[in-house]
């Protein structure tokens, strides 16, 4: 049952697969690269000043667990 459930679990979800995925030409790549949307500095200004991020937080860093004391 519980493998079935897993199985039909798996077929709802749309997975990652490289090979589908993945842009296989250079071609591809440069299309990708091109629909990139570069912002102005003006914008990217009013980014950091509306952002709600924390500056005095401590740097994320992989694997490493802090603990609230």
């Amino acid at each position: 049952r519980c493998f079935q459930e897993m199985l039909e679990e798996e077929e709802e979800h749309e997975w990652f697969i490289p090979a589908r995925d993945l842009p296989q030409t250079m071609d591809q790549i440069q299309d990708q690269f091109n629909d990139l949307v570069i912002s102005d500095s003006s914008s990217l200004e009013d980014l950091v000043v509306k952002s709600n991020l924390n500056p005095n937080a401590k740097e994320f860093v992989p694997g490493v667990k802090y603990l609230n004391i």
